[in-house]
Order: C-alpha cells, then sequence, then structure tokens
C-alpha cells in the first residue's frame, strides 16, 4: 500500500455524485451559514460568511462541477479548505463520512475531458469508485 493509499478521505455528496476530498485539505466543517452576497462575482461565488473573525468566501461545488443550484437542505455544509493560504467555504448537499480507499487509480478513462482534470485520482472500496477532487484545479489553480 502506498502512503497516498493510506490517507483519509471526506465523502461528500454533490447531486447525485460522490466525490471525496483528502482529509489534509480541509480545514473544518461546518453547518449552513448565513451567506452575504457579493455582487458582480462570479456564479459559483455564493457570498462570504464571517467565521470566528475572518472573512471567508464560499463557493458553490455544484456550480463548480457545471450543477445547478439546488435549495440548501438540514445537510447542506459547508467544507472550508485551504487554498493557497487562504480559506475557501465550498456548499454540499451532505457530508457521508470519513473514509480510506483500499486502491487509488489514474483518473483516466471514463470521464469527459473536461472532468478528468478535476480528479486527482479514483478511490476504489469494494465496488464502489469515488472521483478524489483536485481542489487548486477546481478553484482555479
Amino acid at each position: 500500500m502506498s502512503a497516498l493509499q493510506k490517507e483519509q478521505y471526506i465523502e461528500l455528496a454533490v447531486g447525485a455524485e460522490t466525490c471525496a476530498i483528502r482529509i489534509e485539505e480541509i480545514h473544518e466543517i461546518i453547518k449552513m451559514l448565513s451567506i452575504t452576497d457579493i455582487p458582480f462575482t462570479r456564479n459559483e461565488v455564493k457570498g462570504v460568511v464571517n467565521l470566528r473573525g475572518k472573512v471567508v468566501c464560499v463557493m458553490s461545488l455544484r456550480n463548480l462541477l457545471g450543477m445547478s443550484d439546488e435549495p440548501y437542505t438540514r445537510e447542506t455544509r459547508i467544507i472550508v479548505v485551504r487554498c493557497r493560504d487562504e480559506f475557501v467555504g465550498l456548499i454540499v448537499d451532505k457530508v457521508n463520512k470519513v473514509t480510506t480507499y483500499g486502491e487509488i487509480h489514474p483518473p483516466t478513462g471514463g470521464h469527459s475531458r473536461s472532468r478528468e482534470g478535476v480528479f486527482h485520482g479514483i478511490g476504489q472500496q469494494g465496488d464502489q469508485l469515488i472521483g478524489i477532487l483536485k481542489l487548486e484545479e477546481i478553484l482555479g489553480g
């Protein structure tokens, strides 16, 4: 087993898709907060929140992955990640669990080219395959 395979991941749901983020990239996971709108920003930027005195930009992971918005539910969460020494909040529909993967495959094959760039790899757990998100790519790295 390589070091990559021993890493822990947070598995999350965005629409019908299940994907994962490396736990080391996550600062914290919080319940939905009131978001202050920022006029004239891209559609995926939902605004900012005050997180214990820090202003954090909040983006929709649905929009970043090319999906349309859905109403927030009791399970909607903001995953706060660190990107280029700043915190960014990602709105997800649901956080499923913390997990590890027995095998990690390269992100080739079944995904269209535009989506291939958003995955570090594909985690395998039994017969389930989960795309591991490449945050720097998704957040405009």
